[in-house]
């Protein structure tokens, strides 16, 4: 499923129009990614939260040459599958 797929399903589940459920859809991203971007965890009950956590700069392997490199410090996203989308999907 993509975007164009999901917005399609929304606004048929909603009886609301493509453009409509596009907005909402693209709104409620855009409010996601700016509390992970402050720090903050987003939280659906039952559906999942996500989170961000701070990976440590680490020392890697070139695959091609085998040489140690240096790979930096970056924030990662996370997501935890809440209770009810794990037992819908087993």
């Amino acid at each position: 499923m993509n975007k164009t797929d999901l917005i399609n399903g929304m606004a048929e589940n909603a009886g609301i129009t493509k453009a409509a459920a596009k907005k909402a859809l693209d709104s409620m991203l855009i409010d996601i990614e700016g509390a992970l971007q402050k720090g903050n965890r987003v939280s659906l009950v039952g559906f999942g939260s996500w989170s961000v956590s701070r990976r440590a700069a680490r020392e890697g392997r070139n695959p091609q040459t085998g040489k140690t490199i240096k790979i930096k410090a970056k924030n990662v996203v996370k997501f935890k599958a809440g209770s009810d989308l794990s037992n819908a999907v087993n």
